[in-house]
């Protein structure tokens, strides 16, 4: 009896061990078609993450058009609807079919827009934010030249 309780205990060890590989670094991925990691998601899934890319490119033209108005209120507004408070929306399901790179590009995207909204206002300086969506923008060509969605059993 002694020697199977330490036998369980390092198998149970071995089963969360890859549980929380395969949920917080690998997430449900697959080599793309197109040269390009697919990512697995249900339909509502996808559909929910690629919802909040549009959302990410209507604050993009957004703030663009803010910065040649010189207005930036509307660079800090538009700027802070994608930031930190956007990922709340993410269920805990789809993230753990995220990779760890997506995750991370991710919240360096919102951090990045938060950190855009208040440096809008605090300095006012429209060529310094563009500046900063420059690189933001290089955070989303990135993703998109790296990831795809395929819906799960398709």
């Amino acid at each position: 009896m002694s020697k199977i309780c330490p036998t369980i205990i390092v198998l149970l060890l071995i089963v969360i061990a890859g549980g929380v590989y395969k949920f917080i670094f690998q997430g449900s991925v697959t080599d793309g078609t197109d040269g390009r990691i697919a990512i697995h998601l249900d339909a509502g899934e996808r559909d929910l993450v690629l919802a909040e890319m549009r959302a990410f490119l209507t604050s993009v033209q957004q703030i663009t058009r803010g910065l040649s108005e010189n207005d930036m209120t509307l660079v800090a507004e538009y700027s802070r609807k994608v930031g930190k408070a956007a990922q709340g929306e993410v269920p805990g399901t789809l993230m753990g079919k995220l990779p760890l790179q997506f995750k991370r590009l991710g919240s360096a995207t919102h951090a990045g827009f938060d950190q855009l909204a208040m440096d809008a206002e605090d300095l006012g300086d429209s060529q310094y934010a563009l500046s900063q969506l420059s690189v933001l923008m290089q955070n989303c060509t990135a993703c998109h030249a790296a990831y795809r969605f395929d819906i799960s059993g398709q």
